[in-house]
């Protein structure tokens, strides 16, 4: 082979030392440049601005969105239990009618009325056996009976049919009850029916509803609000 030939042939062969340096391309100088730009403080209309822009915009939006989502699952989920805490509330309003009716009974036969008559005092006993039985079922469903007897007047779990003047005790307590009031956990299913005394000293209203209960005997904590949606 002649040198001639030899020296075309090397004049034609790649340079591979050259290809495999780390010299910076055109592109990687432009992207680096806008970059700085863009670091620097780069012109509203500039491209890598606008789009860092959208960007922050979209993050925003997929933030809210997600945190739109968050809420309205706690809101089923409460929803939901709810619907389960409370799905017995018509049934119980029919059932409170039936206790009324026990207790009413119960009431209606003066003490004397039973002396000698066996029969009779057995027939009340029956009543009063099932009267018992449905208030301890309601108990173990959290269906609670209260009476507010000498409470000052709640709004919001007493309902005031009339009023008795008593100078005794301060204007606006409960004097007499007319009929019990019923809750289911924290709602109230029937406010109590209440005649409030007049006439006597005048008291400052309540803070809070006082609506929890106390042993069964009507008397409530400080403190507790129910749910009157129901």
């Amino acid at each position: 082979m002649s040198r001639k030939h030899r020296h075309h042939e090397d004049a034609a062969a790649p340079d591979t030392a050259a290809l495999e340096t780390d010299t910076p391309t055109p592109a990687a100088d432009e992207a680096a440049e806008a970059a700085d730009q863009a670091a620097a403080g780069a012109p509203a209309d500039d491209p890598i601005v606008r789009l860092g822009s959208e960007v922050a915009s979209l993050k925003d939006q997929l933030l809210r969105a997600l945190a739109e989502t968050e809420n309205l699952r706690r809101r089923a989920a409460r929803e939901r239990e709810d619907a389960v805490k409370y799905a017995a509330v018509p049934l119980v309003r029919d059932l409170i009618g039936v206790a009324d009716n026990l207790r009413r009974a119960l009431a209606s036969v003066p003490a004397e009325t039973m002396q000698g008559n066996e029969q009779l005092k057995t027939l009340l006993d029956g009543v009063e056996m099932t009267e018992k039985e449905l208030q301890s079922i309601f108990a173990r469903h959290h269906i609670e009976r209260f009476e507010p007897m000498g409470e000052r007047l709640d709004p919001h779990v007493h309902e005031a049919v009339f009023e008795i003047a008593d100078p005794t005790v301060p204007a606006g307590t409960v004097v007499q009850v007319l009929q019990a009031g019923y809750r289911l956990r924290d709602r109230l299913i029937r406010p109590a029916q209440v005649a409030l005394a007049k006439g006597g000293p005048s008291t400052a209203a309540p803070r809070e509803a006082n609506t929890g209960d106390d042993g069964g005997n009507g008397s409530r904590n400080p403190g507790r609000r129910y749910d009157t949606s129901a």
